[in-house]
């Protein structure tokens, strides 16, 4: 087993913040969070302040049904949002909020927390026009690629799903489903253990891993396990991919009934699910740089922007920023909307000092608002 020495300094850097928390511009630390923080400036020499704002412009879209990825497209030419559960891509416009549902995506069975999920931009995507989907099928989780072409008629601008990578568990709880190319242009998938606890702990499992493969779904170069797609392993279900500025990659996870996390990533290295939840002793495991309690998080997407993190949040119904040091943070995680708009699924960058936003009233366990679900517009610092 790999083994990874955590220094002391974790233990005793942990910072407990103040209980409270509301919506609004100012944000609130509640009391179940903490992080490990650092006062050193980040690699590129700039620390954010630590405190920042969050500043709802507009309401871009509403009526979308359990909302999952989303894909901005180049320049201003709309946001690709998949349906979990009516395995649909739609084009919404981000100017007027008008709908363009470019198909189905064939071979996707919803149940439970599975279904069409993430997608992404091909790295080509100007000269190819490929969307990738991480979708629940009959038999597992997978990876597809498949062509957009805007010229035909709405309904059928999607062509034939091509299957790149399949074998990761699915079942009704834990499936994953965040994909998103890198800066080193491959591809990176968060995957859940299904609910088969141990399946985190095999490397040899597609349960419970971050993979990184080529665009054409191979085990990527440079991988730490010979042969492997496997990048990192002991999650319990990852929901957010992100890289800073200097491409450090970060992770967003669910716990169970205690520590929700937020990881920096490393290759090789072992996160600690089923025997560590939240911030463990043995020098076993990497440990997060960030927990929340679960009813303040149930993180899903994560972006980033302005030097900081931001981690949409399911249960806790709220939008947090964790200001960056390199890999740590660089002051205590500060939340907002708390409540505003219900579940928050998937943040991605708007470029500059804005974000887009989704909610996720109507994926089962949520209460819908009028308009449900809905894309906001955010201005942040």
């Amino acid at each position: 087993m790999l083994r990874r020495a955590v220094p002391a300094l974790l233990a005793t850097t942990a910072l407990l913040l103040t209980a409270g928390c509301s919506a609004g511009s100012g944000g609130t630390t509640p009391g179940g969070a903490s992080a490990v923080t650092s006062p050193a400036p980040d690699t590129a020499g700039k620390t954010p302040p630590p405190k920042g704002s969050v500043k709802v412009l507009r309401t871009v879209a509403t009526g979308l049904n359990t909302p999952w990825g989303l894909a901005p497209l180049p320049g201003d030419g709309g946001l690709l949002v998949a349906s979990r559960d009516q395995a649909t891509i739609t084009k919404v416009d981000e100017r007027t909020g008008g709908k363009t549902e470019l198909g189905k995506v064939a071979g996707v069975s919803p149940a439970g927390e599975g279904g069409l999920l993430g997608i992404a931009l091909s790295p080509h995507y100007a000269s190819d026009h490929m969307i990738y989907a991480y979708f629940t099928s009959a038999s597992d989780n997978r990876i597809v690629r498949l062509p957009y072409d805007p010229r035909k008629p709405a309904g059928e601008q999607l062509g034939t799903p091509d299957t790149i990578f399949k074998g990761i568990p699915k079942g009704p709880i834990h499936n994953g489903g965040r994909i998103a190319f890198g800066p080193d242009g491959m591809l990176y998938a968060g995957t859940g253990e299904s609910g088969e606890r141990g399946l985190a702990q095999d490397r040899k499992s597609l349960g419970g891993k971050i993979l990184r493969l080529t665009p054409e779904g191979a085990p990527a170069p440079g991988n730490p396990f010979p042969g492997s797609a496997v990048y990192t392993y002991g999650h319990r279900n990852v929901q957010g991919l992100a890289w800073d500025g200097e491409r450090h990659l970060f992770a967003s996870e669910f716990g169970q009934d205690t520590w929700d996390e937020l990881n920096a990533i490393k290759a090789g290295d072992n996160y600690g699910w089923p025997d560590a939840e939240g911030r463990s002793s043995n020098p076993e495991y990497h440990n997060p740089m960030a927990q929340w309690h679960t009813d303040e998080a149930s993180p899903s997407g994560l972006a980033y922007a302005q030097g900081s993190l931001w981690m949409a949040a399911l249960r806790g119904e709220r939008l947090w920023r964790i200001p960056l040091a390199g890999t740590k943070a660089s002051a205590d995680p500060q939340s907002f909307l708390e409540g505003a708009y219900g579940r928050l699924r998937t943040v991605a960058p708007a470029g500059g000092d804005r974000l887009w936003l989704t909610t996720s009233n109507t994926d089962g366990r949520g209460t819908p608002k009028p308009g449900d679900d809905r894309i906001l517009e955010v201005e942040v610092t």
